[in-house]
């Protein structure tokens, strides 16, 4: 009995083996010694360092673009390593808005 059910109660279950979306051109983290990271970043894949920004003591993140609008996220750590953590395309560089001179708002000088 047990053998004739046994494909029926397994088939509801194989559409919830893997979630469905995109795959990453990244499927893990690759990290490495900081100098190899820029080294494969800059010239195997021709990207620059385009943006950064510091998350703590320890920890700066990092863009990397080509002109080409491809782009990379990069974590550097103060230990030496850096870890590749998500790549992409079509990157666009934004420029902010201008801010409008409002006389109001004028701070005296001093």
């Amino acid at each position: 009995m047990f053998r004739s059910l046994a494909p029926v109660l397994v088939l509801p279950f194989l559409g919830l083996a893997a979630p469905a979306g995109a795959q990453s051109p990244v499927a893990e983290v690759l990290c490495e010694p900081t100098g190899q990271m820029y080294d494969r970043l800059s010239r195997r894949m021709g990207q620059s360092r385009n943006a950064s920004g510091i998350r703590d003591r320890e920890q700066v993140m990092e863009v990397w673009t080509t002109e080409k609008g491809t782009w990379a996220l990069v974590a550097t750590y103060a230990t030496g390593t850096s870890c590749l953590l998500a790549m992409g395309e079509a990157w666009q560089t934004l420029t902010p808005p201008a801010i409008p001179s409002d006389p109001d708002r004028a701070t005296p000088e001093g």
